[in-house]
């Protein structure tokens, strides 16, 4: 779909920038752009961008560090007719040349401490901090017209995944998916131009930049890009009226919640709270709503392929529901099915599986792995899930982190909320770990926040859980591993400890 009809990522801030020219779109440490700025610079940074040789359907690299510059790239490749590829700034050799050799990336734009860390012979640009990078071209606008119109059905992004399981792989998504996707995110968010977001976790993950950054510019919301989710920088803007809603993982709102300062400052403008990424768990979200009752909990589930975005708890309908991930947003179809893809009935665990126009078109150069995923003719989730009689959904857990004990399945979140409900429990993750009697044997990966036995632990859980349930084992770790969405890394856990 092209010319008049035409709806792709880099338009929607066109026209919040012909609606509120002059209102604050987003600052970034001691910057600040209108939406007439920030629709002027990414034409500017498209036209920079494809004076570098740079054509339709070329692959362009984001390697950085959270910034106005890193979001202005993005945008710019979509207003070029580029692909844009994000990639973890905290990846290095191997890890990083497989992206970069996997999507064919013709260009990458990298913050300058990253460079030494990019394989030899890479195309390189600076995104910010030196005298010719992208952020300092905006200095000179210009104007752009591409030589080929993106069209709605055009990629705009290989959105990798988080790779817990296996080797990453480039979710193919197009502007029509990542626009229905916003639309969702709007809706199902109550994303409103007088909200006040901060995005302080990382915009190479879909989570930051798809569900929130990109929603909030196409209402024409005020953004706050912090570099990290610093506490005290994110209750001062809360203080100063400068922030009301904020996303944040599970790991990073059991951070605030135990910080010193969580129970002395005034957070009373903040009303809005999304989390997702990984499982809340329900004794601390407890603890958070009792800290701060006027704010509003919005649980937010889904995977890369789908935008993220696939379903939503809203506030008012946590109550009796708390371990519920909410119901399909706007645009997702989804349903519970069994190892054949019959659909169950309700209250039966299965797979997750999804109908969307949010949906990524396969996987970048793994046409096996599409087939297999959109099997069917719908997309397999690989998240375990019991849907109820009133179509709220509730994660049980991934199909591959299911425990096998005895040959009786376990799932690993009954467990954690178990063990969450103990004092000494600051986080905690349960694998299956190879054993001759149980085949797999239940264990607890815990961090603790005070001295504590495993054997307390193992009571703890059996007096609250079938025995068979609880965990054989208890180990104790400083941190657990986690990528930079806050997804816990169970493959390194059982790797690390089945050795």
């Amino acid at each position: 779909m092209t010319g008049a009809h035409s709806s792709t990522v880099d338009s929607l801030v066109r026209r919040s920038a012909r609606r509120t020219p002059d209102r604050t779109a987003v600052r970034y440490a001691d910057r600040s752009w209108t939406y007439a700025r920030l629709d002027e610079a990414v034409s500017t940074a498209a036209a920079v961008l494809t004076g570098h040789g740079l054509r339709h359907g070329d692959r362009v690299a984001s390697y950085g560090h959270n910034s106005d510059a890193y979001l202005i790239a993005f945008l710019a490749c979509a207003r070029a007719g580029l692909v844009h590829v994000p990639v973890n700034q905290n990846l290095t050799g191997d890890d990083l040349a497989y992206i970069l050799g996997q999507s064919g990336s013709a260009l990458v734009l990298a913050d300058p401490g990253l460079v030494p860390h990019l394989p030899a012979g890479t195309a390189v640009r600076a995104l910010r901090d030196t005298d010719d990078s992208l952020l300092a071209a905006l200095s000179e606008p210009r104007s752009f017209t591409p030589a080929h119109e993106p069209r709605d059905e055009d990629l705009v992004q290989l959105l990798y995944t988080s790779g817990t399981t296996a080797l990453p792989k480039g979710a193919m998504m197009t502007h029509r998916a990542l626009v229905h996707e916003y639309v969702s995110a709007v809706t199902a968010l109550d994303l409103a131009p007088g909200d006040r977001p901060v995005h302080s976790l990382p915009l190479y993950h879909s989570a930051q930049m798809h569900v929130f950054l990109l929603p909030y510019l196409a209402v024409g919301a005020e953004n706050t890009i912090l570099d990290a989710p610093d506490a005290g920088r994110i209750f001062d803007l809360v203080e100063a009226g400068r922030a009301d809603s904020l996303f944040a993982p599970p790991t990073v709102w059991i951070g605030l919640a135990d910080h010193p300062e969580f129970a002395t400052r005034d957070l009373g403008a903040l009303r809005k709270a999304y989390y997702g990424a990984s499982i809340m768990p329900v004794p601390v979200l407890e603890r958070l709503r009792e800290r701060l009752p006027g704010l509003g909990f919005y649980n937010c589930f889904g995977q890369s392929e789908i935008g993220p975005l696939a379903t939503v708890l809203r506030p008012d309908e946590h109550e009796g529901r708390m371990e519920s991930c909410g119901r399909p947003v706007l645009f997702v179809e989804a349903k519970v099915v069994d190892e054949d893809g019959k659909e169950v009935a309700d209250g039966t665990a299965g797979e997750v599986v999804y109908r969307s126009p949010q949906l990524c078109e396969g996987y970048w150069d793994k046409p096996e792995e599409t087939q297999e995923a959109f099997r069917g003719g719908w997309f397999h989730s690989g998240d375990l899930a019991v849907r109820d009689g009133e179509g709220y959904f509730t994660v049980v857990d991934r199909v591959k982190d299911v425990i096998n004990s005895g040959g009786v399945l376990v799932a690993s979140r009954q467990v954690e909320d178990a063990l969450y409900t103990h004092p000494a429990v600051a986080e905690a993750a349960v694998i299956g770990l190879p054993d001759e009697r149980w085949i797999e044997a239940v264990t607890a990966v815990v961090v603790a926040r005070e001295k504590v036995t495993e054997a307390e632990l193992i009571a703890h859980a059996r007096d609250r859980l079938a025995h068979f349930k609880a965990p054989k084992r208890v180990l104790f770790v400083d941190a657990l591993p986690r990528n930079a969405s806050g997804k816990i890394l169970k493959r390194e856990l059982r790797d690390r400890f089945q050795k």
